[in-house]
């Protein structure tokens, strides 16, 4: 049985733990032998179906799969991480659903994704109502009871009627570490593209905590010396970097804790969750999170005094916000996590209120490096080039379906193959990375390329800026213009000229925003990262600019 596949790992540790907490969702408290159990009948119900694997990987091409896919359509909950492991089991493999996709969007996901099976939450029965004569791949629809209280779909099955009618299948020697995980980008710029990684590269490019082992009984050995940890992983599952937390947080044995709010982030729920059982460590994205997150500690006490960690992935963390949250939390370290779909985990930042914290500026973990940006070679130290963040080793195999741009972003260079998703960077003189942002959102104006990530951060920097989103809008003189959309603190009133004095102190004149659109809200994905489509339509909209 190979050692680095998520469902052989999970097991071992379950033989360890028994009947510890492995999940706790709302009054659900699953043990690991329970979720062993739950997962192992999902493994039967999807292989009753006809689905698992058909082609081994050594049959293949980098962008194809031989296995059957399975979308989880689903809100948090414990369904979703049972339909990752049940899936492993099954030798299927998983992909996330975006669940705020209207009908073409989720149409086009499941079609290029070649869904076999569809596990989803009741309150979608209206949407997949309209396109299930569409889907006729779709062999197996599994749906999970929800408030919504909708009826089954026709030819559905319901989540706990068939596990509690399926006969558990224990895990089989077939399993392979070369099986698939899929994790499909977020779309903010384009359309959606499935990342296809093996479980080994997945494991230990973003899961393994506590670094990599030879055989399961030191793994098992490992989990036995670890101290127990009850983790708050906040975002949704949908994107990876929720559920990269609750695996790699259940590979030290702890417990996965979900906050009983699964639809919005919702503060007072989220701390109340954190106080109530003594969460160890929470996972948050960026600014979008902390901010409404300290917003409610000003408003209401909670006792976090178990709380001793904070994760952030997926978007920017100001330093500013790192700072207010070290003050109101002084005994949290803060660990500022960089990565992407198509990477890992790349880079971190430690934050505590001894150490003070920063923004954008990373230590690089192994296998990471710059890329020149003719890609001809490494970036060095000190130098003053940009380049592309871009790391070797355990890289995914491509993009699904996709062998152009699998061959696009994951080239080889000198006999390396490397996984360049498109995050420009220099490389400090102390060999730490300053990460610029990502190269589909530059702003390429006067003939200068400005990167939004940096321009938001300096507006940001402003105390009377809530949020800001920074994309470009078409300008007859420098071809396209920075212009910034900015959510206000509440009662601050609009002051242009302070916005851009305050910003001039971190970024050039010519990065200062030449617009400003003022919204009560900005929209972002539920993952906290910025919707740039919905930015430059509104940007477009308010400002009167119709593109020719």
């Amino acid at each position: 049985m190979s050692i680095h596949n998520l469902a052989t790992i999970h097991e071992a540790i379950a033989a360890e733990l028994g009947e510890r907490d492995c999940i706790v969702f709302r009054d659900r408290r699953l043990s690991w032998n329970v979720v062993t159990d739950r997962t192992r009948r999902l493994a039967a119900v999807l292989a009753g179906a006809g689905l698992g694997c058909h082609r081994e990987r050594a049959e293949l091409r980098n962008w194809e799969s031989g296995q059957d896919h399975v979308g989880l359509y689903l809100y948090n909950g414990n369904e979703y991480l049972e339909g990752m492991l049940g899936a492993f089991k099954a030798r299927c493999a998983p992909f996330n659903v975006n669940y705020r996709y209207v009908e073409k969007e989720l149409l086009y996901l499941f079609d290029n994704s070649q869904a076999k099976a569809i596990v989803y939450h009741a309150r979608f029965v209206p949407v997949l109502e309209k396109l299930r004569d569409r889907l006729p791949q779709v062999k197996l629809w599994l749906q999970v009871a929800d408030e919504s209280g909708h009826a089954l779909l026709p030819g559905a099955l319901d989540y706990e009627e068939a596990l509690a009618a399926a006969t558990p299948v224990a895990t089989t020697s077939e399993l392979s570490d070369d099986d698939l995980y899929i994790l499909y980008t977020g779309g903010t710029t384009g359309m959606p593209k499935g990342v296809i990684w093996r479980n080994e590269d997945i494991f230990k490019a973003a899961l393994a905590s506590g670094g990599p082992f030879e055989s399961l009984e030191e793994f098992r050995e490992r989990i036995r010396a670890r101290p127990h940890m009850r983790v708050l992983p906040t975002p949704p599952f949908m994107h990876g970097a929720a559920h990269w937390a609750a695996f790699s947080m259940w590979h030290t044995g702890s417990t996965v804790v979900v906050q009983s709010n699964v639809e919005k982030l919702d503060p007072d729920d989220v701390w109340s969750t954190a106080e109530r059982e003594n969460i160890n460590a929470m996972t948050i994205v960026g600014d979008a999170f902390a901010r409404p997150l300290l917003d409610q500690l000003a408003k209401k006490e909670y006792d976090l005094s178990s709380l001793k960690l904070v994760t952030s992935g997926g978007a920017i963390f100001t330093a500013a916000l790192k700072s207010e949250m070290l003050e109101r939390l002084p005994n949290i370290r803060i660990y500022d996590n960089l990565g992407s779909s198509e990477s890992g985990s790349q880079a971190s930042h430690v934050s505590t209120r001894k150490s003070g914290a920063s923004t954008g500026n990373f230590h690089m973990s192994e296998g990471n490096v710059v890329l020149r940006d003719d890609l001809s070679g490494l970036l060095e130290a000190g130098s003053s080039e940009t380049g592309w963040l871009a790391r070797s080793g355990h890289v995914p195999l491509g993009y699904f379906d996709d062998p152009e741009k699998t061959a696009k972003t994951f080239p080889v260079i000198d006999g390396v193959r490397y996984s360049v998703p498109g995050d420009r960077a220099m490389v400090e003189a102390d060999g730490r990375l300053k990460l610029l942002g990502r190269d589909s959102v530059t702003i390429n104006s006067g003939g200068e390329k400005i990167f939004a990530e940096e321009v938001e951060l300096a507006l940001k920097d402003h105390p009377g800026v809530y949020d800001a989103v920074v994309c470009g809008t078409p300008n007859q003189r420098f071809g396209s213009q920075v212009t910034a959309i900015v959510q206000l603190r509440d009662g601050v009133e609009p002051d242009i000229a302070a916005l851009r004095q305050k910003a001039s102190e971190s970024i050039s004149g010519y990065k200062l925003p030449k617009a400003f659109v003022f919204v009560p809200e900005i929209t972002r994905a539920p993952s906290g990262k910025a919707d740039y489509r919905w930015a430059r339509e509104t940007a477009l909209r308010e400002l009167g600019i119709e593109e020719n």
